[in-house]
């Protein structure tokens, strides 16, 4: 008699065998991210990192967990996956950076429909390629198949960042007074933010498809909306051996008017003058063609400003001339007065 075979894990939409085999792609991508500090390797139920604190009168951990958003909508219009992982790790890094904090290392959490060991190892790429920028360590992740509830092909992805800074040296805006000034800088377009204003504005409302090419972009669309964001870790990094930083804000969801405000002491109030910097032209775009309002647009999105700094006036000249020998844009946005906390934007019609 034929013994009857029961149903699979398999049958059911979860290939553990290809889980393997993602593994063994992702391994050496993930090495390459590693810190003298890593405890073993991949595989383990939980990753080992011992800090060398050394250096730190008294270390304080500072952790940030963010996603991709609806930017990932674009990766799957385009059929590409190895720059997305970029935009994860900056933005929790970014994040963590605002409180001075050193970023150590990085966990991400993948969930797909059905897994492709390329797909995810491309994604993974992208991922340890942001950590690498960071010069933190990739030290673990989740890859986990969920069939039924992601359709074939999507995917989404998390990120967790943990840091360090010294407790006497941590950055939480509490120095800031009156006179001082606020320095932006460049993004390099959309980031990760907006993009459900953003998609709507140039795929529903133009009809544009991702190849389409534009010229005063210089790109197609869909390498514009994927450029990763910017990592600002290493260059604020070498900016606090030489100036001191009494602010910063990464800008993201809520862009200018709410991200600074978070990073101000009471009886303080920033004034930005709109127009004090370049706007890149991929917004200009966006809001000539959906026809949205400057202060809408000055809500959603970062503007062309990924970063602010705020110094005392006398650091300024300083910082634009380590600033710029670096290659960096940047720009005088604004300055500190007296008021409630919160941000006025000058020169918005």
């Amino acid at each position: 008699m034929k013994k009857e075979e029961g149903m699979t894990y398999r049958q059911a939409g979860v290939d553990i065998s290809k889980g393997n085999e993602a593994v063994e792609m992702i391994k050496p991508l993930v090495e390459k991210t590693y810190r003298k500090e890593v405890l073993g390797g991949l595989g383990g139920f939980g990753a080992l990192f011992a800090p060398d604190l050394k250096d730190y009168q008294c270390p304080v951990l500072v952790a940030g967990t963010d996603g991709v958003g609806t930017k990932l909508a674009v990766a799957h219009k385009v059929g590409k996956h190895d720059t997305i992982g970029i935009d994860c790790v900056a933005m929790c890094v970014n994040d963590i950076l605002v409180s001075g904090a050193e970023p150590l290392f990085f966990l991400d959490y993948l969930a797909v429909g059905s897994l492709e060991p390329s797909q995810v190892a491309a994604i993974v790429a992208g991922i340890a390629e942001g950590c690498r920028q960071a010069g933190c360590a990739l030290i673990g992740g989740e890859t986990a198949e969920m069939p039924g509830f992601y359709r074939p092909g999507e995917y989404d992805v998390a990120g967790f960042a943990v840091g360090v800074v010294d407790k006497e040296k941590i950055i939480d805006g509490s120095s800031v007074k009156e006179g001082d000034v606020v320095v932006g800088l460049a993004s390099n377009g959309l980031h990760s933010n907006g993009y459900s204003l953003a998609r709507k504005v140039f795929f529903d409302t133009c009809g544009w498809e991702t190849d389409k090419y534009l010229p005063e972009l210089g790109r197609t669309l869909g390498e514009e909306m994927l450029r990763p964001t910017r990592i600002y870790v290493k260059l604020i990094k070498e900016l606090l051996k030489e100036i001191r930083i009494k602010g910063m804000a990464h800008i993201t969801g809520g862009g200018l008017w709410e991200n600074p405000a978070r990073n101000i002491p009471p009886g303080t109030h920033l004034e930005i003058e709109y127009g004090s910097w370049k706007v890149p032209p991929v917004f200009e775009l966006l809001s000539r063609e959906g026809k949205i309002a400057a202060r809408e647009m000055l809500r959603t999105f970062n503007m062309g400003i990924g970063y602010i700094l705020i110094v005392a006036a006398e650091d300024t000249d300083r910082l634009q001339e380590i600033l710029q020998a670096k290659g960096e844009e940047c720009s005088i946005i604004g300055k500190v007065v007296q008021g409630e906390p919160g941000v006025t934007i000058g020169g918005i019609e």
